[in-house]
């Protein structure tokens, strides 16, 4: 093997590493005892289930492509992609946003648009795979939470505190995302 290739070989290899390194760590771990977000917050949360059937109202797949899952929410303004954490009474689940919305509601201060498996886990309550919907919270669509971004998306959106649908916020790029640097402890589970 000639000089140059083998400083190809030496240089590719260096490569993967940093990229494997730099993937693991950019992902929260949610076991620690305290972590670092760049971003805190609270609001009001609702919930939905969008499982391209078209039933209970569902508009299809989710804008990030990705199928509808436990941990993704919808956001009126933040980039797709963008990962953290709500927590709701002691209760702390991963998220990170793979949809748009809620988008009325979001008029009115519901800024977060819960997966329903998610909203069920930190209510109490129970997913139904009939309705799409959660049983067993008394009718209960939206609950205060705590937010913690851990890292923003790449995409258009706004990178800051969010803000309606209306403002069209997540159709532009924001270049200059707010840093708002924040330890939080971990929440028991």
């Amino acid at each position: 093997m000639s000089a140059r290739l083998r400083s190809l070989a030496v240089l590719a290899t260096s490569a993967i590493t940093a990229l494997t390194i730099g993937s693991t760590a950019a992902h929260a771990d949610l076991g620690t005892t305290e972590q670092q977000g760049v971003l805190k917050g609270s609001t009001t949360a609702s919930y939905f289930w969008d499982d391209s059937s078209g039933r209970a109202g569902d508009t299809g797949l989710p804008a990030a492509g990705k199928p509808m899952q436990k941990g993704l929410v919808a956001s009126p303004s933040w980039p797709l992609m963008t990962e953290g954490y709500v927590i709701y009474k002691g209760k702390k689940m991963p998220f990170f946003v793979g949809d748009r919305g809620p988008g009325d509601p979001s008029n009115r201060g519901v800024m977060l648009d819960l997966d329903a498996k998610t909203f069920a886990e930190l209510t109490g309550g129970r997913f139904n795979p009939d309705t799409l919907g959660v049983d067993g919270v008394s009718g209960e669509g939206h609950i205060e939470i705590e937010y913690v971004v851990t890292k923003w998306g790449d995409g258009v959106g706004r990178k800051n505190h969010p803000v309606a649908f209306s403002t069209g916020a997540w159709s532009k790029k924001d270049s200059g995302p707010m840093v708002q640097p924040v330890s939080v402890k971990n929440a028991e589970r």
